[in-house]
């Protein structure tokens, strides 16, 4: 599918809003309802919303063998593990912080695309990373963060796992010839996603109690619709239209947005230590993915 660069440029725009939110939605969500299964609703409600839109629209289709491998990888590490150590790690921080952690990857995939797949990593992105880090270093300050606090220990941890786990899934992805196109593999990988987390959900958490309020049921259609079926088909359709340059710079918006809701709906406060971690890994991120001028 193909738009005009004003269409695409408002699309992505409404995806930065929409991934920035989540991450205030899904604290919400893990305040009443378990991290694994608050995963499996979410990836559900994304498989049921691809595969009544694939059907609508005449894209579903049975995954060849050739998309086994694609369908395994974004099916385990983005629709299962990810979301599951998202809302686990949201348990224990504040989402403002989380969201900046768990955009630092970028920061992992430059080292793991020079080491595995042999990309070039110039001096340029070598020192974005090095900043990055550097914010992460700020971010993750014990004398400034935990204060004997072992749960944000636990929290920061999870959340770096979380963006390391998505690293291992882009480059894997970069890695990959596509032939089904990826929207029509999206149900696939994640019904597989929604399976993969039932089996830990009911073991570790046992069958869920919480009541589903309307307030409930609106946060959870958010973070399964607009916030991941509505986002992945999105950011296909925009990377196709939009120069690469562009979107990695305006994902970057994308955590600023996170702050600024957790700020405004939680109550959050923004202390100096975030300002400056997140300058630095913004920036760093920013120095390295975005191609200098010739």
């Amino acid at each position: 599918m193909q738009m005009s660069r004003r269409a695409a440029i408002l699309l992505f725009s409404i995806v930065i809003l929409a991934w920035g939110m989540n991450w205030t939605v899904v604290k919400l969500i893990v305040l009443e309802v378990p991290p694994l299964w608050s995963a499996v609703l979410r990836t559900g409600i994304a498989a049921v919303t691809v595969f009544v839109v694939q059907c609508a629209t005449g894209q579903f289709v049975i995954p060849k063998r050739h998309d086994v491998y694609i369908v395994l990888v974004i099916g385990v590490i983005n629709m299962a593990v990810a979301p599951a150590l998202m809302a686990a790690g949201l348990q224990f921080m504040p989402a403002g912080r989380s969201i900046v952690l768990g955009y630092t990857t970028p920061l992992w995939v430059a080292p793991g695309a020079w080491f595995f797949l042999h990309e070039k990593l110039p001096r340029r992105r070598l020192v974005g990373i090095i900043i990055g880090m550097c914010g992460v270093v700020v971010l993750c300050n014990p004398l400034a963060l935990y204060q004997g606090n072992s749960d944000v220990l636990i929290g920061t941890a999870l959340l770096l796992l979380n963006a390391f786990s998505w690293a291992v899934g882009i480059l894997c992805i970069r890695a990959y010839v596509w032939l089904s196109t990826p929207f029509q593999l999206l149900f696939w990988q994640t019904l597989l996603g929604t399976l993969l987390l039932l089996l830990p959900a009911l073991a570790v958490e046992g069958v869920p109690s919480f009541t589903l309020t309307p307030s409930l049921a609106l946060l959870l259609a958010y973070s399964g619709i607009p916030a991941t079926a509505l986002a992945v088909w999105a950011m296909t359709v925009i990377n196709s239209c939009l120069p690469a340059a562009t979107t990695s710079l305006s994902v970057l918006a994308t955590p600023v947005v996170g702050i600024f809701s957790a700020v405004i709906f939680l109550g959050e406060s923004v202390d100096m230590p975030l300002v400056v971690a997140t300058g630095l890994i913004l920036g760093g991120i920013a120095l390295g993915t975005i191609p200098a001028r010739k």
